[in-house]
């Protein structure tokens, strides 16, 4: 399976999974000049702006390893555009990982919710 097609699939599960787990899925894929933000979704009261990241093996490390420093920073940067662009928002927001793995077969083994992953 190629990089793109399981990103595509990561992303799929997550917004099924966050859908199981409650949560409103407002947007998808919102890009902006910043970059681009996985899923945009409510959870109660809360904005939640959510990073997906998805491993098909060990050789790079975990999902949740892979959101780096950077990576951090450029989701901070990406929610607060979010918010600047949008009125009638919730006040609090926060910014969540949700980490999959896929197997060999190219079935999920893992997912795993990450909340407040970044500060």
């Amino acid at each position: 399976m190629n990089r793109k097609a399981l990103g595509d699939m990561g992303e799929r599960w997550a917004r099924e999974y966050l859908q199981g787990q409650g949560f409103l899925i407002l947007e998808t894929n919102y890009r902006c000049r910043k970059g681009e933000v996985d899923i945009v979704a409510r959870e109660g009261d809360c904005l939640v702006f959510v990073e997906v990241r998805t491993r098909s093996g060990p050789e790079c490390g975990t999902p949740e390893e892979s959101v780096t420093p950077a990576k951090q920073r450029r989701l901070v940067a990406l929610a607060l555009s979010y918010l600047q662009a949008h009125r009638g928002l919730p006040a609090d927001w926060r910014i969540d990982v949700v980490a999959v793995e896929v197997d060999r077969d190219g079935q999920v083994a893992r997912t795993t919710l990450i909340r407040n992953a970044v500060s």
